[in-house]
């Protein structure tokens, strides 16, 4: 079954009043971030694949998002770069709809009206956003995460997290249009970027993971797997030591604490509810044997 561009599994699943979860590469997924949250989502909720792009050549340029090649039962096969949409069930609470979106490269308007035919047929009831992006923000300190939402219920669940709200302008993703016109659409639009430390490049940032998955158990009672504090704990230790034994990172670090102290003093981290007693350990009980402050 066609709708736009995209190819449905058939026969399609009733689904209870489904938000989609979605990411964006290689916009808003800085250190994999949302990658990495829905990678453990779809595991954890035994995720199927819904739909994918029928030709995703017509919107995306491989010489700059590669197939790439793997081994299956010792025949190498090739993995092209699309655009999959998975969905899971659950007893409690709305279906859930996982989107991975990636930036494209032509055909731009036709990907956006595809991708929105799609939720439409659905019923989509939420649009939801996950990210990351880089901040002036330090890793010492508990992860900021801003958004927006519209909607009554989005916005009444978008102050329940804390995430303070996004006054960026700028250049953006031609994907935006997704949630500008789901909206026109009737269904609510909700996004929660992380800042993450402009000096931390990782492959797989488990503090940010944590931290998006922090505000789906608030909004969707969805469990964390106890790893991921403890992948998260590691990663800070980590970076401590990078800090201890680079003098660039250690004398600016003080910078950054100085702008996150403003920044909560200005009260953009006012309400910021959702942490965890385990990331509080993280952030706060370990400073003193790692940086001998209070």
């Amino acid at each position: 079954m066609r709708i736009g561009a995209f190819e449905l599994q058939e026969p399609i699943p009733e689904l209870k009043e489904p938000h989609v979860l979605t990411v964006l590469r290689p916009w808003i997924d800085v250190n994999n971030v949302g990658s990495l949250t829905l990678d453990g989502l779809e595991d954890q909720l035994g995720a199927k694949e819904l739909a994918k792009l029928a030709r995703p050549g017509n919107f995306f340029d491989f010489t700059r998002y590669r197939p790439t090649l793997y081994f299956e039962g010792g025949v190498r096969c090739i993995k092209i770069p699309n655009t999959i949409l998975h969905y899971a069930r659950r007893e409690k609470g709305p279906a859930l709809l996982f989107l991975r979106l990636l930036e494209p490269h032509s055909l731009s308007e036709v990907y956006v009206d595809s991708v929105l035919k799609l939720l439409k047929a659905l019923k989509v009831k939420r649009y939801c956003l996950l990210g990351s992006m880089y901040d002036s923000v330090p890793h010492t300190k508990p992860y900021l995460v801003s958004g927006r939402a519209a909607g009554k219920e989005a916005e009444q669940d978008l102050k329940k997290t804390g995430a303070q709200p996004s006054h960026y302008q700028g250049p953006t993703t031609i994907t935006y249009l997704i949630a500008q016109k789901a909206l026109e659409l009737g269904m609510e639009t909700i996004s929660f970027v992380v800042s993450l430390p402009q000096y931390i490049n990782v492959e797989e940032d488990y503090l940010g993971r944590v931290r998006l998955m922090e505000i789906l158990n608030l909004l969707y009672d969805i469990p964390i797997d106890p790893k991921d504090f403890e992948k998260a704990a590691r990663l800070r230790g980590l970076i401590n030591q990078k800090v201890e034994t680079t003098p660039e990172l250690k004398k600016i670090l003080p910078h950054f604490e100085a702008i996150y102290g403003a920044r909560m003093a200005k009260g953009e981290g006012e309400g910021m509810t959702g942490l965890s007693p385990e990331m509080e350990q993280i952030f706060w009980e370990t400073d003193e044997k790692d940086f001998g402050k209070a």
